[in-house]
């Protein structure tokens, strides 16, 4: 076999609770506009006839607990929590049952935003890329399994910045749920174990800048820091 030109990055590997092993980052997908409120916020209308899904490079991921530089080429860079669903099997085509069945575990995320550019693409009906799939723009905190955690409705989701909260809402307010999402992004990707699906965050998205300090969490899961440089 002749030798590659050149190494690649290992890709990032998420620790799970209680395990000894790591859950390695294949795809990242990410459901648009999946809390009413956010959408409304930022002016959209949520499209209830179908979810809808932009990815993220594994590459650009870190893990929580990082000190990050501000990005290039923004003036308005926005946080949003989510709720992270790591897929343990292969599912294609799933129903309810085999997509839950399929789900390894669960963890907080950050999906960062430079809003100025998706805004600016979406107004032009380009792709978001500019504004979402940036160096750093993913993190995830530790995964609890399945088996030792579930998305009820009751669960709290939110973030504070520099101990000031601005995401504050329950998984009550998911438009489309776990089991219907893996259902209809398995219509769509054979999905595979290190898939990972990012469900949307709700109201209260907002700037961050240089120096601030992020810190979110979810009931009953690892919660999630990012400190910007």
């Amino acid at each position: 076999m002749p030798d590659n030109l050149f190494s690649l990055p290992d890709p990032i590997s998420i620790p799970v609770e209680g395990e000894l092993s790591t859950y390695p980052v294949g795809r990242i997908f990410c459901v648009g506009r999946n809390y009413a409120a956010h959408a409304a916020e930022m002016g959209n209308e949520v499209d209830r006839e179908a979810p809808f899904y932009f990815t993220k490079s594994a590459p650009n991921a870190v893990m929580s607990g990082a000190t990050v530089p501000y990005p290039p080429g923004t003036e308005n860079f926005h946080h949003e929590m989510e709720l992270a669903v790591a897929i343990g099997k292969p599912v294609f085509r799933a129903t309810s049952s085999e997509a839950l069945d399929a789900v390894y575990g669960y963890g907080c995320a950050l999906d960062m935003t430079r809003r100025d550019l998706q805004i600016r693409e979406r107004n032009k009906q380009r792709p978001w890329d500019l504004g979402k799939d940036l160096e750093n723009g993913t993190v995830f905190a530790p995964l609890t399994r399945a088996e030792d955690w579930s998305p009820t409705n009751d669960k709290r989701i939110y973030l504070n910045v520099n101990g000031e909260t601005r995401q504050d809402a329950t998984l009550e307010e998911l438009i489309w749920k776990i089991d219907e999402i893996v259902c209809h992004l398995s219509g769509y990707y054979h999905l595979r174990p290190g898939d990972l699906i990012l469900t949307g965050t709700p109201a209260g998205v907002g700037p961050v800048q240089a120096g601030d300090v992020l810190e979110g969490g979810i009931d009953g899961l690892q919660p999630i820091k990012l400190t910007l440089a």
